[in-house]
């Protein structure tokens, strides 16, 4: 320890560590030659996050003006709109190789399957809680759909 301080002198120490102070710095490094002194502060504050180029950032789509949103839709078509309880992906049938729980024109009670929904690599299936004939499906199949967006109509 002792050969630390014959080689720095102990008041350039003391200098950097009041400027780290004075300075509310979290910490400050000199080099001179083949001499480094580090000196820590008592708070270190992390880095910032990068920040992206605004280049990175997807432009946002046009809004069309006069074009109604797809649940303004569903209203106006009357019926009983089924909405999505979860954000997720939207399937329409258990597997890929399987028939859709529902088509278009299907009859359906409530309590029926009617969806599922994977979020967080969950299948969740979804059931009508209404009784109708399935009157339009408004979202594909693998589609990703958010909280309460309408997924089809039952009638």
């Amino acid at each position: 320890m002792s050969e630390i301080f014959d080689m720095i002198d102990a008041e350039i120490i003391e200098k950097l560590a009041d400027i780290v102070n004075s300075k509310e710095l979290s910490e400050i490094t000199i080099t001179n030659g083949d001499k480094t002194v580090s000196v820590k502060g008592r708070k270190c504050i992390p880095a910032p996050p990068p920040q992206l180029p605004p280049a990175m950032f997807p432009p946002a789509p046009p809004v069309q003006a006069g074009a109604p949103a797809p649940q303004e839709k569903a209203e106006e078509s009357g019926g009983n709109i089924v909405k999505a309880p979860i954000v997720g992906t939207y399937y329409q049938s258990p597997a890929p190789d399987k028939p859709p729980f529902v088509k278009v024109g299907d009859k359906v009670k409530k309590g029926d399957v009617i969806m599922i929904i994977e979020s967080m690599k969950l299948m969740n299936e979804i059931q009508s809680d209404y009784d109708g004939v399935v009157d339009r499906l408004l979202v594909s199949d693998g589609q990703a759909v958010e909280y309460d967006q309408p997924i089809m109509i039952i009638k």
